[in-house]
Order: structure tokens, then C-alpha cells, then sequence
């Protein structure tokens, strides 16, 4: 009797367990209420605003901006779709002069900032650039009267400038579905009488298909959260919408009303990309199927494959880092500059301080819902991603507010116990924009660790606890040893994010604050683009170490 007593108390204790949260939920639930506050922040203060400009929105700037964001989604979504997918399908399935280069070559415009591509696309083009003048000395012409250019600064400019910039989402997404197919299925279609374009239209675009979607998914939120790309082009969105309600109409609660909008417009596009591939499911036929063998090409194809590998290359990173290389090294002196090293510095200081809070608590909250279990993961994991499809500008409307009344609050009650005026503690420091990168950024974090965890076998953990090990202390004996390499390249990559973000932190730094991204921004904006080619080119510097990572990872 006491045998089978004891042998039914460990069953109890797990009951229990299920019941009473223990440290590790309840600070993975409290990391992802943080998360998402901001978010819960906008849409309170859009239906609560201090004064109701919604009538006024609707019936004027509203439409205009929508329409504008639709239209440039359109194109950005079509050409990331074409470039992204068929580069993909080029250096998979074929060998061409350059493919092996080529294959990490079209990564690299992820190390671009989109504002960056956008300052360098309008210098080349413009009426006093390289290629107006070429045109001018070719053929004597005196004026711009005397020939036609395409206007620089215009819409088709910004979805041509993002489309480079954000095609390598589409472009590793895809190329990781089409070298994860059978080869048999391929060279059955072959058998069948399928030439490259029937495979490929017939086989390779339908087993891609979520892979695609995914990646467009990505890039048209990357589209609705850009900032200093469509602001230079005089393109009127949605994001530059809530700067100007804010800054220029001084008005908190239209941003936040036209932040809503973005929100609502993003969140259809994650429902619609996760409802494309909920009922899609393809696998291999099995663990020993041949791997998809690439066919050589030869004659002219060959060449026009290289060339249309090389076409977004050059657009995308080739375009922006020679501008900004021949303007620094035109004027070496803007190395020099004052407030370059400072503005370097600021950069390290919150990039680096937002990716170590990010990693640390997604850490702490993978780990927090896996020990509780599966229902928590279900709940808890799909919120905390939310972050990284919320736009900078959005986050800066739901953590400034809300923080600014905090600060305030703050203040007053330090002067009336000490009597001594503190300032502002939160939104007077660069408090507030790490808190804006952690939410940002969250969700690549978690991701990222959560693919870690999961590639560790069960059995080492349940050695560790059998042993008597605690749970922090099987984080710290077993997990963290075996994912040093996964927690590095989360570290790396939200740090880069960091330094790229622009929008958020424009909105959120205190005064003569200045970061990477933001003095590119000041200088170009001054028409300095020589002076800010330094502080582009670390950037971009900076990007080309995750881009290195991102592509030893998919190998």
C-alpha cells in the first residue's frame, strides 16, 4: 500500500504543476505583455485620442496615403516575387559562369539600408549625376529641356530602391524550398517531356509556393514600415503620414489613428500569409532521396542566366556601396568629421544594449513556455513575434506616449520627496528607443533560439534534472553550452537591425541625439551626401558581418 501511494505522488506533483505557474511562465508571460504593450498602446490611444481628427483624416490625407501604401505594396510584392523566386531557381537548378559566387552575391543587398539604396539611386541618376551628364556630353545637349529623363524622386523610384533591397527575403526562402525537393521529381519531369519552363511553372513554382508567399510576406512589411526610403522620394505613405500628423500637425492622437491603420494593415498581412500555408503541406519521399543536381547551361544562356543574377546584385549593393565608397574616398576628410565617432559610439552603446536585453529574454521566455509546456507555447510564442511586424514609427507612437506620462509622473513625485527635479529618466535618455529595438526586434530573437532549443535531444535536459539539476541550472550546464553558436548569430543579427532602424528612432531619441542611421538621414536631407557616406558605409560594414553569418548558416 505504501508502494503504490508513493509511486502516485509524482503524478500529483505534475498536476499541480499544470496548475501553479512557477518563476520561468510567469516571467515568460510578463516579457510577452511587454512585447506587445506597445502595440495594445496605439490602438487605446487611437480610440481614445485627446482630440478626434478621424472624421478629418477620412475625408482628406487618409485615402491618399492608403492608396499610396497599396500601390507601392503592389509593386514591391510583384518584383520581389520575380527577382526573389527566379534568382532562386537559377542558381539551384542550373550551372552558369558565376553561380557559386552568385548563389551568396544576391544576399548581399541585405546589408543595404532601403534610405541608403534610395540616396545612392538618386545621386547616380539625378540631373548633376554621372549618368545625366554622360547623356549631355554624348549627344550636346544643353539643358534637361533638350532631352527626357524619368523623374528620380517619384513612385516607381521607391518601388524599384526597396524591391532591391528586399528581394533577398524571397530570394532564401525560396532557394531553401527548391534545394529541399527531391531531385527524382525533377528528372521525372524531364522524363515526361517538361523543358525548364514547364518544370519549372508545373513543379518548382507549386512546391515553392509557401516558401514565396512567406517571403513577400516579409518584404511587404519591411515596404509598410519604411520610412526614409519614401520620404526622400516625396512618396506620401502611410509611415510618413503619422511623422507629419505628429511632428509637423502636432497631433499624438491622428499618428496614433493612422498608426492603427498600419497595424490593422499589417496584421492582415500576417493572417494572410499564415492562412496561404495552413493547409499546405509538401515533404519529400523520403530520408534517401537524391538532392536536386544542378544542370549546366551552355552557349548564350549561360550568359543571360549571369546577367539576370547580376542585374539585382548591381542594383541592390554594387549602386549604393560605389556612390558612397567614391564620396568618401573623393573627400577622405569626412572620416574626420565632427560627430561621426560620437554618433558611432551612440550606435554601439543602444545596439548593443538592445540586442543583449533582446537575446536574454527571448532566452528567458523560450525557455519559460517550454518547461510549461505546449498550451503556453501555442499562446505566448505567435504574440511575441507580432513586434517584428509592427513599423518603427507604430512602436514609437505606443511607447512615447504612454512613457512620456510615466516620466512625468516620475518627476513629480521625486520633486515632491527630495524636492530635487530629476528631468525626464525614460523618454530624456535612449531609454526609450532600446525599448522600442527589444520590441522591434523580439521577435527574430525568439525565433531564432526557439530553432535552437528544439534541435537539442530531450534526453540531455532529463539527465540534467534526474541528476538534481535546477532548471536555470540546466540552462546554464546544458542548453547554453550547445547553443553558444545560435545565441552569437541572434546577438549579431538584432544588433544590425538595430543599427539599420531608422523610423523609431527618429521619433524616440532625445535631443542631439545622433546614431548611424539617423545622421545619414540629417546629412542627406542637408544634400550632404558626401559627409554622410562614412557613417553609410559602417552600416552597411556592420550589415555585411550578418549577411556573412546568414549565409554560412544556409550552406
Amino acid at each position: 500500500m505504501m508502494t503504490k501511494k508513493n509511486s502516485q505522488i509524482p503524478k500529483a506533483s505534475r498536476r499541480r504543476g499544470r496548475y501553479w505557474p512557477d518563476f520561468w511562465s510567469v516571467g515568460a508571460v510578463l516579457i510577452a505583455a511587454a512585447v506587445l504593450a506597445p502595440m495594445l498602446a496605439v490602438v487605446w490611444i487611437a480610440l481614445h485620442p485627446s482630440e478626434n481628427i478621424w472624421p478629418h483624416l477620412l475625408s482628406t490625407v487618409l485615402p491618399r496615403y492608403m492608396a499610396t501604401t497599396l500601390i507601392l505594396m503592389a509593386g514591391v510584392g510583384v518584383l520581389t516575387a520575380a527577382v526573389g523566386t527566379g534568382a532562386a531557381w537559377l542558381v539551384v537548378m542550373f550551372r552558369f559562369p558565376g553561380s557559386r559566387v552568385l548563389d551568396y552575391a544576391l544576399l548581399f543587398p541585405l546589408a543595404i539600408p532601403a534610405y541608403v539604396g534610395a540616396y545612392a539611386l538618386v545621386d547616380f541618376l539625378d540631373y548633376a549625376g554621372p549618368v545625366q551628364i554622360a547623356l549631355r556630353l554624348a549627344f550636346g545637349f544643353k539643358d534637361s529641356r533638350d532631352y527626357w529623363f524619368p523623374e528620380i524622386r517619384s513612385t516607381w523610384a521607391a518601388v524599384l530602391v526597396l524591391s532591391a533591397a528586399l528581394y533577398p527575403y524571397v530570394y532564401l526562402l525560396s532557394r531553401a524550398a527548391f534545394r529541399e525537393q527531391s531531385g527524382g521529381t525533377y528528372e521525372v519531369a524531364r522524363a515526361l517531356g517538361q523543358g525548364p519552363v514547364g518544370v519549372f511553372r508545373r513543379l518548382g513554382l507549386p512546391l515553392a509556393r509557401p516558401a514565396i508567399a512567406a517571403g513577400v510576406a516579409l518584404a511587404l512589411m519591411e515596404t509598410v514600415a519604411d520610412f526614409g526610403t519614401t520620404q526622400y522620394f516625396g512618396v506620401q505613405t502611410l509611415t510618413t503620414g503619422v511623422f507629419s500628423t505628429w511632428l509637423s500637425g502636432n497631433n499624438a492622437g491622428g499618428a496614433a489613428q493612422i498608426a492603427g491603420v498600419i497595424l490593422t494593415l499589417i496584421l492582415i498581412l500576417v493572417t494572410i500569409e499564415r492562412l496561404s500555408r495552413r493547409n499546405a503541406r509538401f515533404h519529400r519521399p523520403s530520408r534517401a532521396s537524391r538532392p536536386v543536381q544542378a544542370q549546366p547551361l551552355h552557349g548564350i544562356w549561360a550568359w543571360i542566366a549571369t546577367g539576370l543574377c547580376l542585374v539585382p546584385v548591381a542594383v541592390g549593393f554594387v549602386l549604393p556601396v560605389g556612390v558612397m565608397a567614391g564620396h568618401a574616398l573623393a573627400q577622405p576628410t569626412v572620416w574626420l568629421a565632427p560627430g561621426l565617432a560620437e554618433a558611432t559610439l551612440n550606435t554601439v552603446l543602444v545596439g548593443g544594449s538592445a540586442a543583449l536585453i533582446t537575446v536574454g529574454a527571448a532566452l528567458f521566455l523560450v525557455y519559460g513556455v517550454r518547461l510549461a509546456g505546449r498550451g503556453m507555447a501555442r499562446v505566448v510564442l505567435p504574440v511575441t513575434t507580432l513586434g517584428y511586424a509592427a513599423p518603427g514609427a507604430v512602436l514609437a507612437v505606443g511607447l512615447l506616449i504612454p512613457l512620456a506620462a510615466l516620466d512625468h509622473r516620475l518627476a513629480d513625485l521625486v520633486l515632491a520627496v527630495t524636492g530635487h527635479d530629476p528631468g525626464l529618466l525614460i523618454t530624456g535618455t535612449a531609454a526609450a528607443i532600446v525599448l522600442a529595438y527589444v520590441v522591434r526586434f523580439f521577435g527574430i530573437a525568439q525565433g531564432a533560439l526557439d530553432s535552437s532549443f528544439g534541435r537539442i535531444s530531450p534526453s540531455l535536459p532529463l539527465a540534467a534534472r534526474s541528476l538534481g539539476r535546477s532548471a536555470g541550472g540546466t540552462l546554464r550546464a546544458v542548453y547554453l553550452p550547445l547553443m553558444r553558436g545560435s545565441v552569437a548569430t541572434a546577438l549579431l543579427v538584432v544588433f544590425v537591425d538595430c543599427v539599420k532602424e531608422l523610423p523609431a528612432t527618429l521619433l524616440l531619441r532625445p535631443f542631439n541625439f545622433n546614431t548611424l542611421s539617423t545622421r545619414v538621414y540629417e546629412l542627406v536631407s542637408l544634400e550632404h551626401l558626401g559627409e554622410a557616406s562614412p557613417a553609410a558605409l559602417v552600416v552597411v560594414a556592420m550589415g555585411l558581418a550578418a549577411v556573412a553569418l546568414l549565409a554560412r548558416a544556409n550552406r
